[in-house]
This record gives structure tokens, C-alpha cells and sequence, in this order.
């Protein structure tokens, strides 16, 4: 099991993402958090790579402690609970801290990237 970390991007005002690259068997992404910009951008989409999915699940959490974890769902109200090939979906919920985790699955190396759109102020 290791910790991922997140590779911020930031593309142009307001539209930014964050990649966990090569996730394997058991890992958990570094979490998205206040300091990172998570809650600012409300809007968020993940989109889910398979390089090579080895039977893993991989799920999308949200914290607002970031100790206790809960499964996000999409609009639909649908987990964000993934075993198979690449898939995009909305996140529904917009809680202070977000990460993708692993279980299960040999072999697996996948690439998480969660897109946001933050809310403007007009001055």
C-alpha cells in the first residue's frame, strides 16, 4: 500500500486538476484539501484511466475531518465505485477533503484525475 500524490495543474481562471498517477493495488491518493483548492472549486468531475485495471475497485471518498472517509456518489446518487475500463462522472458532493483509493486487484496501475470549475467573483 502506498500514498499517492496529487499533481495539481492549474489551466486557466477558475479551471484546475489534480492527477494521481499510477495508483497499484491498495493505494490511497494524498487527499485534495482546503489548502490545495478542493472546496473552492464546486464543480468537480473525476475521470478514471485504466491502464491496466487488475481487478481492483477503486472508489472516490470525502472527508470533512479527513480522518473518516465515506464513498461520494455522482448525480445520480450512484457510489463513485469503479471496476472497469476508463469512465468520467460528476461528484455530487463537495467536501473539504477528496482522494481516490484502491483495494483488491493484482497487477493494477491507474491514473485518477479530478477536474474542477470554481465559482467567479465579479468585482
Amino acid at each position: 500500500m502506498a500514498t499517492i500524490a496529487i499533481v495539481p495543474t492549474k489551466h486557466s481562471r477558475g479551471v484546475h486538476s489534480w492527477l494521481w498517477d499510477a495508483m497499484g493495488d491498495a493505494d490511497v491518493g494524498d487527499a485534495l484539501d482546503p489548502d490545495g483548492g478542493g472546496p473552492a472549486f464546486a464543480d468537480k468531475t473525476v475521470q478514471i484511466e485504466a491502464v491496466a485495471y487488475g481487478s481492483a475497485t477503486i472508489v472516490i471518498q470525502g472527508s470533512n475531518d479527513g480522518t473518516n472517509w465515506f464513498t461520494l456518489t455522482n448525480p445520480n446518487n450512484d457510489d463513485l465505485s469503479f471496476t472497469v475500463g476508463d469512465q468520467l462522472e460528476a461528484i455530487l458532493e463537495n467536501p473539504l477533503y477528496i482522494r481516490p483509493s484502491t483495494s483488491g486487484g493484482t497487477g493494477t496501475d491507474i491514473n485518477v484525475i479530478i477536474s474542477g470549475r470554481a465559482i467567479l467573483q465579479l468585482r
